[in-house]
């Protein structure tokens, strides 16, 4: 036999099995694994476009090798079989193994609904984790996530929620992960320039020609709310909305630079971001999630990559938008957005500076009690309810389908630009929970005469 096929297994105590069975029994099993037929799966990513395909030969001779070989036989197993069964294997141990991975990293979708690319852009490959396609000229529903996460960690108990399913089933959802910040993704070498906030923006352009969209609605979270501000500036017509969560206008000082560079030398990566992520009070109770997500950061986000990305985000410059009639030439965000901060959150100065910056007309500003640092994960229900009166109020849902309400689906105008009083039925004086009767009675009333729209900046505490 050949060396190196079989072991000598140790004798043990109370082991009456002979090495000689042992190793009949392994050749058994590896001359079934050898009959066992697998189909030849496709590779998880497409071709590269513009990549021809291998050319078929036509014509005399066709289908014979250079050498004028005749053609292998039709029922000729696939080359790579032992390739084939090697995933097959491995596939098996994940599932035998899945009650080991961390619930809130492998668990965001069924994994045939979603596609995963790696896209070339002017500043480098970008992985994007899409499901379904442009659907006529509704926009792209596209995330961006904060430092220290990825799409997975960032937005899974969002898009697991069942109402933002029924919304999402109506569009499609692309999911964006910062250069090397997903999961498994290979250590960038050493020397290398990662991409800046303002290339970072630069690189969505190439994701929205690539998959053919018209628009997006961006849905962005700390890091990633900045760089979808930044990209909605510099490229306005792509952009139909914004729902920014936690976002930071402004770039460090040199004092908060400090402070962060001697924190990174006296703790450990993971640490040093927490406190951007969660609130003061979850830090201090060590709260589940908080434990959780310490692990999570430490073990499925590549630490020099984390590294490389959080040493860019603190090197931000300031957001250049000011509020029409403060300062000449004032630019700003031109569609509708959606603030959304959680009580005591560390952004929350930030999100109030930056509301200070927007178009009130078009600006809604959302503060969530009892949400800690990351809406989207401790109160996903109510985000995700104030996600579907934005989307109702731009005209992209026909009607709201909520199993909660009495008065079951919200008509509203079919798939026009709807007013934005729609969304004024979200008014300061009342709570999520007075504001859904109050839209399902009738959430086009407005204060004045019919036909006019009454604008304002919405601060709603929920």
């Amino acid at each position: 036999m050949a060396p190196g096929l079989f072991w000598n297994f140790p004798a043990k105590a109370g082991c009456a099995v002979p090495q000689s069975l042992l190793q009949t029994m392994l050749l058994s099993r590896m001359a079934a694994m050898k009959e066992q037929q697998f189909t030849e799966e496709k590779p998880l990513l497409p071709e590269p476009r513009g990549q021809e395909h291998e050319m078929v030969p036509v014509g005399p001779g066709a289908g014979a090798g250079c050498d004028g070989a005749p053609p292998p036989p039709a029922h000729a197993r696939p080359p790579h079989r032992w390739h084939v069964i090697a995933r097959q294997w491995l596939r098996q141990t994940r599932r035998r193994t899945s009650g080991g991975i961390p619930e809130n990293c492998e668990s965001l979708m069924p994994i045939g609904d979603w596609k995963e690319h790696d896209i070339e852009t002017p500043y480098g490959m970008l992985h994007v984790v899409i499901r379904g396609a442009p659907k006529g000229n509704k926009p792209a529903i596209l995330t961006y996530h904060d430092v220290g996460l990825n799409h997975k960690l960032c937005f899974n108990s969002f898009f697991h929620n069942e109402d933002m399913q029924e919304i999402t089933k109506h569009f499609v959802v692309c999911h964006v992960d910062a250069p090397g910040q997903q999961i498994g993704a290979s250590q960038l070498p050493q020397g290398y320039q990662y991409p800046t906030m303002d290339q970072l923006a630069g690189m969505l352009p190439s994701v929205v020609q690539h998959f053919g969209f018209k628009s997006i609605v961006g849905i962005g979270v700390g890091a990633g709310a900045y760089i979808l501000a930044k990209f909605a500036l510099i490229f306005p017509d792509l952009v139909e909305g914004l729902v920014l969560l936690n976002i930071d206008p402004n770039g460090k000082g040199w004092i908060d630079w400090a402070a962060g560079k001697i924190s990174g030398l006296t703790s450990a990566l993971p640490d040093t971001v927490l406190p951007h992520l969660f609130s003061q009070e979850e830090l201090m109770n060590n709260t589940e999630l908080v434990q959780s997500y310490r692990q999570q950061i430490n073990n499925t986000v590549n630490q020099f990559n984390l590294q490389l990305f959080w040493n860019m985000y603190n090197s931000r410059r300031d957001l250049e938008m000011n509020r029409s009639g403060t300062v000449i030439n004032a630019k700003t965000l031109r569609c509708p957005v959606m603030l959304v901060v959680g009580d005591n959150a560390p952004a929350e100065e930030g999100v109030v500076e930056c509301n200070s910056k927007l178009d009130p007309t078009k600006t809604t500003f959302l503060k969530m009690a009892d949400s800690g640092g990351l809406p989207q994960l401790t109160q996903p229900g109510k985000l995700t309810e104030a996600f579907k009166y934005f989307l109702q109020g731009m005209g992209y849902i026909a009607y709201v389908k909520d199993r909660r309400l009495s008065c079951g689906q919200v008509p509203s105008a079919s798939m026009t630009r709807l007013a934005r009083s729609r969304t004024a039925s979200l008014t300061s004086g009342g709570s999520i929970e007075g504001a859904r009767s109050r839209t399902c009675t009738h959430s086009d009333s407005t204060e004045g005469p019919p036909g006019q729209v009454s604008h304002a900046t919405m601060e709603v505490s929920c």
